[in-house]
């Protein structure tokens, strides 16, 4: 007899439900979320297990690999299409989210979730990394430019690298150089270790030959490649490089219903992070000064017709296409087949 299982996962104990094939509940139960003792769970109440859910979620991947490891097959299910089913339950709990996930395994009403390689979330666990500490080092920059113009001090446009020492220079001799001089040590602090992980990202980024190959696209460093590399991990998951766009959620919403169908705005499902990192290389691109390539003239000329705006989003969706093909096919980037992708 087919049994199915559905595990939902919190950080201490785990809710476990065993179905059989006919929908009916063999067992439920409580175990400690560590693949072991999940392990020890399913082996001694689910003989012939044919299939184990769990969510997607932080501990999933560690999970999947441990149950994975001792024999069973285990799926990680996409957590919008499993909301969908499980909204419809009347009551909200651990106990009822178990059963839905084992009655969703068992019926098939889910979307599977590709689960990284180790050496995947390990470069997605440093792009993280670096993006906390640039993005608090933007916040103490904007709080000194805030707490210098409540002092009638206007901080021009400045680089990183210079903003401490000119910070430094302006309040000379200012009563508030006693409030602001630890938020320029604390700037200092970030900066040295954004450039330390920059390294990092660089030398990772100049090791891969997957990056390297990235990196001849225009507008695509060693950030967007390594980014790129890590979260999509295995472009052949794709059947089309053109899927990439929806994947990363860069692709419009529709909404249609009878006489009605109105295209919305870009639904931002995946991976919000390397889509971020696309639309900077986007931005950046547009912004060229000097010779363009032909993807920038395509955006331009986009850009006439519907706006800047939708024009970044564009060739941001256009640029993860072009690397899904270039990867597939390890080929370096042909300006002729890109307006193509």
């Amino acid at each position: 007899m087919k049994i199915y299982a559905g595990i939902d996962v919190s950080l201490e104990a785990s809710r476990i439900c065993i179905v059989s094939a006919d929908g009916k509940i063999v067992w439920e139960g409580r175990a400690m979320s560590d693949p072991e003792a999940l392990g020890r769970a399913l082996a001694e109440h689910g003989g012939g297990l044919e299939r184990v859910g769990i969510e997607a979620g932080p501990l999933s991947e560690w999970l999947h690999d441990g149950l994975t490891a001792q024999g069973f097959a285990v799926v990680l299910l996409e957590t919008r299409c499993l909301k969908g089913a499980l909204s419809m339950l009347p009551v909200k709990s651990d106990r009822s989210d178990a059963r839905g996930i084992a009655q969703a395994v068992r019926t098939g009403w889910y979307r599977a979730v590709h689960v990284k390689s180790l050496g995947a979330r390990r470069v997605r666990a440093l792009m993280r990394a670096r993006r906390l500490i640039v993005d608090k080092r933007a916040d103490v920059a904007g709080c000194l430019r805030g707490l210098l113009r409540a002092e009638g001090i206007k901080l021009a446009r400045v680089s990183p690298a210079r903003l401490a020492a000119r910070v430094r220079a302006l309040i000379a001799g200012q009563p508030l150089a006693a409030v602001i001089e630890p938020l320029i040590i604390a700037y200092e602090a970030l900066r040295a270790q954004e450039l330390a992980y920059d390294r990092m990202v660089y030398a990772a980024a100049g090791a891969d030959p997957v990056c390297r190959l990235l990196a001849t696209a225009p507008g695509v460093g060693g950030v967007v490649a390594l980014t790129f590399r890590a979260v999509i991990d295995d472009p052949h998951r794709l059947s089309r490089s053109r899927q990439a766009g929806a994947l990363l959620g860069l692709t419009p919403r529709r909404d249609q219903s009878g006489e009605v169908d109105r295209m919305g705005a870009i639904s931002k499902a995946g991976d919000g992070e390397l889509r971020k990192a696309l639309y900077e290389a986007a931005t950046i691109l547009l912004g060229r000064v000097g010779r363009r390539c032909r993807l920038a003239r395509w955006a331009e000329s986009l850009a006439a017709r519907r706006g800047i705006k939708r024009a970044r989003v564009a060739l941001a969706r256009k640029l993860a296409c072009v690397l899904v093909a270039m990867w597939k096919t390890m080929t370096p980037y042909r300006p002729e087949l890109a307006i193509a992708a």
